[in-house]
């Protein structure tokens, strides 16, 4: 009886761990066409914690890794050759490997291709020339950002911005703009000659500070020589859009974002395709 009941369990054990392995090879990608029904809130929140500290939060680069949202060479892996530089890393680049994230990878792979635009385009919410009027208008979005070279400087540039993000993450930007970190955020300076300053820091070390200030000049500062000076916290950008715009409006504001992004990708590959064509 014992004998039958040890072999029962050897046998239960077996099928398990048959069924387990079975699971896990399903979940690695068999080709390049395998990843796209992933859990995309998983994927965004491992790329955020994982990978934007080097490649920024829309996957456009930063100054320790490359561009991997726009970037040809990268748009043109198949998902299964980006699933293995994730969980093996690049040897001598620079580019760790994270086998640590196990399973999750395919949605990390799932989310960078929402980045590149890969993805269904989502429907505008809205009238993208009322929203074009409203960036360089009423909103006066244009006073601190531009678009396609065209507007402010003070703040990011907007011509990608609504290329990798639904219409509701653009929202939630517009009417609860995040804190901007050290570099970005704005700061008011004041000197030993009694003289004060205000601007968008730009540049800091352990001894110098460079602002940039709202008419666009830039104010270099040995620290030696400051005698105080004050982090605003919050945005620049304002933070009553909610308000000061309606529904519609802010649907319209969206839809010239996301257009303006399609635009800007299709330039971008055309510009690639005349100069392909020219070296051939």
């Amino acid at each position: 009886m014992v004998l039958t009941l040890g072999v029962m369990f050897l046998c239960a054990l077996v099928v398990a761990q048959r069924v387990a392995s079975r699971e896990h090879r399903s979940l690695r990608p068999a080709n390049g066409d395998q990843l796209a029904d992933t859990a995309n809130v998983d994927g965004r929140q491992t790329f955020e914690s994982r990978c934007a500290g080097c490649h920024g939060l829309d996957g456009r680069g930063g100054e320790r890794a490359p561009d991997i949202a726009s970037s040809a060479k990268t748009q043109q892996r198949s998902d299964d050759e980006l699933y293995r530089i994730i969980e093996r890393g690049l040897p001598g680049t620079g580019m760790p490997a994270f086998a640590s994230v196990g399973v999750n990878i395919k949605n990390v792979v799932a989310y960078l291709r929402q980045l590149q635009g890969k993805n269904e385009p989502a429907n505008l919410p809205g009238n993208a020339q009322k929203g074009r009027e409203l960036f360089y208008g009423k909103a006066r979005c244009s006073e601190c950002h531009a678009v396609a070279g065209s507007g402010g400087f003070i703040a990011s540039e907007l011509s990608g911005f609504g290329g990798g993000r639904s219409p509701d993450q653009i929202r939630q930007a517009i009417v609860k703009p995040s804190s901007a970190n050290r570099l970005g955020g704005k700061m008011i300076v004041k000197m030993r000659d009694g003289k004060e300053y205000s601007g968008v820091v730009r540049n800091e070390d352990n001894f110098s500070l460079q602002i940039q200030s709202l008419d666009g000049d830039f104010h270099l500062f040995q620290k030696s020589e400051i005698a105080s000076f004050s982090r605003q916290t919050g945005s620049l950008m304002p933070a009553d859009y909610s308000t000061t715009l309606n529904p519609d409006e802010l649907n319209d504001l969206i839809s010239f974002l996301m257009f303006a992004a399609r635009d800007t990708k299709t330039n971008a590959s055309s510009r690639k395709k005349f100069e392909d064509d020219e070296e051939q």
